[in-house]
Parts: C-alpha cells; sequence; structure tokens
C-alpha cells in the first residue's frame, strides 16, 4: 500500500527540517587553531574550550570567540602639551594580545575600546611630563614608559601589552622654524670653532718652521728653490733678484761647501 504525502506533510517534513538545522548550527561550533571560546552557560562561565569542534547545549550555552593573536589598535592623534608648554600632535600604535580568554571576557566589556582609551590617556601623561627636545629625541626611553604603565593596567584583564610605538610627531610651524634657525646656527658655530682650531695649528705648525729657517739659514734658501721650482713647472716667467738675505744665504751655502771640501782634503792627506 502507497502513502501519499500531500503538501501538508511536505511543509511538516521542511519545517523539521529548518528546526534540525537551527539546533545544530547553534550546538556545533568550530574553533580555529589561533581562536578560544568562553562558553557561558544559563549566563554563569563554564570554561574555555578550543581549538577544533565544540558542541554547545542549544538555547542554554552561549560561545564567545577570543582572537588570540596579536592585535593592533592605531591610536589617533592627540594634542599634547609637553613639560615646557609647547603643543604637539602625537600619535601611537599598540600591539598588545589576550593570554587569559576568561579574564577578558568577565574583567572588561570592550577590551579593544579600553586598550584604545587607556593609551591616550597614557600617552597624554607621560608626554606632559617630559620636555620638547627629549620627547624628539627618547622615542625609545617614551615608547617603553607608556608600555609598562598600559601592561600593568591591562594584566588583570588577561591583556598582554607586547609593544607600544610613537609613529609621528608634529610640531607647530613656529616651533620648526625656531628649530631650522637653531641647528643653522648651531653648524655656523662648529664651523667657525673649526676654523680657528685649524689656524691655531697652522699658526702654531709656521711659527716651528720659521724658529728652524733661522736656526738653519740655509734650509730656507732651499726652500725658496723648491718655490722656484714649482713656479717653473706653470711655464711662468720667474725673475730673481739677489736680496741681502740671499747673499747671506749664497755665502752661507759657499762657506758650508769650503768646510766640507777642506774637511775631505784634510781626510785624503792624513790617508795617506
Amino acid at each position: 500500500m502507497l502513502m501519499v504525502i500531500g503538501p501538508l506533510e511536505i511543509f511538516g517534513i521542511l519545517l523539521l527540517l529548518i528546526i534540525i538545522t537551527t539546533i545544530l548550527s547553534r550546538s556545533l561550533r568550530i574553533v580555529r587553531e589561533w581562536e578560544r571560546i568562553v562558553i557561558l552557560r544559563l549566563g554563569k562561565f563554564v570554561g574555555t574550550r578550543g581549538p577544533g569542534l565544540i558542541f554547545l547545549v542549544p538555547f542554554v550555552d552561549r560561545g564567545l570567540i577570543i582572537d588570540m593573536r596579536l592585535n593592533t589598535i592605531d591610536v589617533p592623534k592627540q594634542e599634547v602639551i609637553t613639560k615646557d608648554n609647547v603643543t604637539i600632535k602625537i600619535d601611537a600604535a599598540v600591539y598588545y594580545r589576550v593570554i587569559d580568554p576568561e579574564k577578558a571576557v568577565l574583567r572588561v566589556r570592550d577590551y579593544n575600546y579600553a586598550i584604545a582609551m587607556l593609551a591616550q590617556t597614557t600617552m597624554r601623561d607621560v608626554i606632559g611630563q617630559i620636555e620638547l627636545d627629549d620627547v624628539l629625541v627618547k622615542r625609545d626611553e617614551i615608547n617603553r614608559r607608556i608600555q609598562s604603565i598600559i601592561d600593568e593596567i591591562t594584566e588583570p584583564w588577561g591583556i598582554k601589552v607586547s609593544m607600544v610605538t610613537l609613529k609621528a610627531v608634529e610640531l607647530p610651524e613656529g616651533m620648526i622654524r625656531a628649530m631650522a634657525h637653531q641647528a643653522e646656527a648651531e653648524r655656523i658655530r662648529r664651523a667657525r670653532i673649526i676654523e680657528a682650531e685649524a689656524e691655531r695649528t697652522a699658526a702654531k705648525i709656521l711659527s716651528e718652521a720659521a724658529l728652524t729657517y733661522e736656526n738653519h739659514p740655509i734650509a730656507l734658501r732651499l726652500r725658496e728653490l723648491q718655490t722656484y721650482v714649482d713656479i717653473a713647472k706653470e711655464k711662468n716667467v720667474i725673475i730673481i733678484t739677489e736680496s741681502l738675505g740671499a747673499k747671506t744665504a749664497t755665502e752661507a751655502i759657499a762657506t758650508a761647501l769650503a768646510a766640507q771640501k777642506a774637511s775631505t782634503s784634510t781626510s785624503q792627506e792624513l790617508s795617506k
């Protein structure tokens, strides 16, 4: 005997399939490797599960998925007044991850929003205690200080703040011009100091050379002749006039040569 299925029976079967599919979709949850699921049964915490296939009691259990990977929050630009009363705009990025899903769900309502607000207030407090020059130079130290404060506060939330980085510091245009003028003045000062040091060193060397030439007139004459040779290399016309100093130098050279010749003759006679 064949059973005839009418429209009413077909509708009932479809309705039953929809109910079963809905129950299964609410009962079975797939938790990926980097996720954990916090289970609340009738509003009460019963445990943390995952990763893998998780079964929930339909209409009784509620599962909250928590991402355990490193997350990033972009802190928008904030106007901050430094210790020396300079208004600057500064923004940062906060890197954190959830290490305890239970605390992240039960102890803070929205940890992403809470960390963002905490980062803004902490950044303003820390920068407000530092002068502008230190803000521009000691970026790494400021990053570590902000990270330490935020991490200490978020630890009871089951969240670990790994790093905080200041991305940009915007200065007023007047301050930028003043700093540029200061840097230019500093470079000019250093250039003048280097030039003065060079002049002092050169003067010292020249004074030592003058003493040497004073004690050895022949050396001065040889230096003069070498200068003529250097000038002649450029194919220039040189007019040399004999001066008193030149005569003295010439006589000194002649005397030295005569003494050397006499010494050589005496040596030869003694050897004979």
